[in-house]
């Protein structure tokens, strides 16, 4: 393999993954930036791999962004994120029949909630909950631990928050904005029985992450070539619409600085 070719590691928490990035790989290469992927089977591994240097750049959900930052003192380099990656909201969503109608409403209550490293279905509802003034430890929160390792990336666990509450096995819980908009359009919410009550403050999600260490003209010709990618283009509006967004924005670090403190708070190990 060359020696210019940029190296991404990228986890494989759904089959369209390899479409993806294989369409992503032919388009770097047109565009005169070589470029392969790894994939992952969770985000440990994948930022145990950046921090080794095995791979050159990382496609890291919030919380494996957050560890790489951790690890290199703040200095690790961050090149780009979706426009869908901007904003991000958590909801809590309750059944109708339930009686509760705000946060505080949950004290002494069931809260379904997704998988122990998911950003947007635990770790920073329960940070933002708390600081609405829910104390927490007056609610039994009941944690869906599906997929470990992908951070939530499968929706699966907020799948089956949603079927706890549509069940009746749970009267609140809380999902992310991507799931509640997805299954409310395929109208497997029943508004009759669920119903959201309480929007958390944004936050940020994925981003490309690299060490700052990484040689330079690496990193300029991925984002020359990221950036280059256009919805009004039918061949790059495929792969933009199978990764979830219409345009490449540059990076920000703002919108991860409650994900920031929701780890230290919970003692989340980094």
């Amino acid at each position: 393999m060359a020696k210019d070719t940029i190296i991404l590691g990228a986890v494989a928490y759904l089959p369209k993954v390899v479409t993806i990035w294989e369409g992503i790989r032919d388009f770097f290469e047109a565009q005169g930036a070589p470029l392969d992927f790894v994939l992952f089977s969770n985000y440990e591994r994948q930022v145990e791999y950046l921090l080794e240097s095995k791979i050159d750049i990382a496609w890291n959900a919030p919380l494996a962004h957050v560890r790489i930052k951790h690890h290199t003192g703040g200095k690790s380099l961050s090149l780009g994120m979706r426009d869908s990656d901007r904003d991000f909201h958590s909801r809590l969503i309750v059944r109708k029949d339930s009686a509760i109608k705000n946060p505080k409403d949950i004290e002494g209550k069931t809260l379904a909630v997704g998988s122990r490293d998911s950003t947007q279905a635990k770790i920073l509802p329960l940070h933002f909950l708390k600081a609405e003034g829910v104390d927490l430890n007056k609610v039994n929160v009941v944690s869906f631990d599906v997929d470990l390792g992908k951070h939530g990336d499968t929706g699966m666990s907020e799948l089956d928050v949603l079927a706890a509450l549509h069940d009746g096995k749970a009267p609140a819980g809380t999902i992310g904005d991507l799931i509640w908009v997805t299954e409310q359009a395929a109208g497997h919410i029943d508004p009759n029985v669920v119903e959201c009550v309480w929007v958390t403050p944004g936050f940020d999600h994925c981003m490309f992450d690299a060490l700052p260490n990484l040689d330079p003209q690496k990193v300029e010709r991925f984002k020359k070539a990221l950036f280059a990618m256009k919805w009004e283009n039918a061949s790059h509006r495929r792969l933009l619409e199978l990764e979830g967004l219409k345009e490449w924005l540059p990076p920000r670090e703002e919108g991860y600085k409650s994900l920031k403190e929701a780890v230290s708070d919970q003692k989340i190990a980094l």
